[in-house]
């Protein structure tokens, strides 16, 4: 398999498992040394990161993939996130580094202007 296949497919399975809230399968995809960076958050570990996808989950309604573009070692996808809160449809570009075909590093982007009010009502 080449390595933009590769990167394929662990991108996409993990896009995929984080979105149906299957932590397990997206925790195998993840490797060590793992960083999580967002407007919101950071985490320098696969746990930390992983521990939010499921409450996160749980106000997805859907989500329509716009773009995926696939190299040997990295990856970035653009997508909507629709959710049942206030914000209602997030645009959102998430770029993956990839070090032996396992995710090292996930940068996040997006407008967190909407997500501000939830975020100081949850302390």
């Amino acid at each position: 398999m080449s390595g933009a296949n590769q990167t394929r497919e662990v991108v996409r399975g993990y896009h995929e498992a984080r979105f149906r809230g299957d932590v397990a399968t997206a925790a195998a995809l993840v490797g060590d040394g793992f960083s999580f960076r967002s407007p919101l958050m950071s985490s320098d570990d696969a746990t930390g990161h992983l521990a939010g996808i499921t409450g996160f989950v749980q106000v997805v309604t859907g989500v329509d993939l716009i773009s995926e573009l696939y190299g040997e070692s990295e990856a970035t996808l653009v997508y909507d996130v629709h959710t049942a809160t206030p914000v209602g449809t997030q645009r959102t570009a998430e770029h993956f580094r990839l070090v032996d075909g396992r995710i090292a590093a996930i940068m996040l982007i997006f407008d967190a202007t909407p997500w501000q009010p939830m975020r100081q009502l949850m302390g």
